[in-house]
């Protein structure tokens, strides 16, 4: 196992909460963000199951940890978690294969 997610979610939220006790303007401008994207036609499910996929291709393990958690709360199936979790991977693919042309184009122009 890579680590504990329960504790490691608790964690989170429990240093969230001291962040937004110190800081509660921060905090209420990433909620904000948070509430509009849920006014757009997605549902709940939805958007945790593609906040997941962002989180693994952003490399978050917080981000991964609490969207797991409301992902599996929100009723997605082991089926959909693994299909976003795919299209996030063939997407990491598909950026390093497109970056990988950048640094073949930058080895290219110092022939120039």
């Amino acid at each position: 196992m890579f680590q504990d997610w329960k504790a490691h979610t608790a964690h989170v939220k429990k240093s969230f909460g001291e962040l937004s006790q110190k800081h509660p303007k921060m905090l209420e401008a990433y909620q904000a963000l948070g509430l509009a994207a849920e006014a757009e036609a997605l549902d709940h499910k939805t958007r945790e199951l593609i906040a997941l996929a962002v989180a693994v291709t952003t490399r978050c393990d917080s981000c991964i940890s609490v969207h797991a958690e409301e992902a599996a709360k929100a009723g997605a199936t082991e089926s959909e978690i693994a299909g976003a979790l795919a299209t996030a991977i063939a997407l990491n693919a598909g950026a390093a294969y497109t970056y990988s042309l950048r640094a073949l184009e930058a080895v290219a122009a110092q022939d120039e």
